[in-house]
């Protein structure tokens, strides 16, 4: 694979990775009591303040991947995110039988998006992004920084 394609490929899949997540955390904020009631009826405590931190979550971390900023970060916080969302949410196992495939889709889909965001945490963002951007501006010296 050449340069420019692993360059843009690698792009390409941040930002398609990334819309999931800015989609659903803005879902939250458009259906707020809709999806607090969902989260209390699951029976969790402070379905309030566990939606901001979801919503939180899915907003800052899928900017973070859409931008390539502190994509790394991004990618990790995501992934911790997803582990409960996953197992509380699309719990396959313990719902009723008209539900199981539904539910069993979106928990390999969750996981299949963390590998994903394990392969971000790892590799970071390359070129195009806001972390190469950054990195080239502190690592350039000081006379090329004041060009730049």
């Amino acid at each position: 694979m050449n340069g420019t394609t692993e360059r843009y490929g690698l792009l390409a899949g941040r930002v398609l990775m990334s819309l999931i997540f800015l989609i659903s955390g803005w879902s939250k904020v458009t259906g707020w009591s809709g999806m607090v009631g969902m989260m209390a009826s699951k029976g969790l405590p402070l379905p309030e303040l566990l939606m901001a931190g979801a919503v939180f979550a899915e907003l800052a971390g899928g900017l973070s991947l859409l931008l390539g900023f502190k994509a790394r970060w991004g990618a990790l916080g995501l992934f911790l995110f997803l582990i409960p969302a996953t197992l509380l949410f699309h719990n396959f196992w313990a719902v009723p039988a008209e539900q199981q495939q539904a539910q069993m889709s979106d928990f390999l889909k969750n996981l299949a998006l963390m590998g994903g965001l394990v392969y971000v945490a790892v590799v970071g963002a390359p070129a195009p992004s806001l972390d190469a951007v950054l990195e080239r501006h502190s690592t350039a010296a000081p006379g090329e920084r004041a060009r730049a």
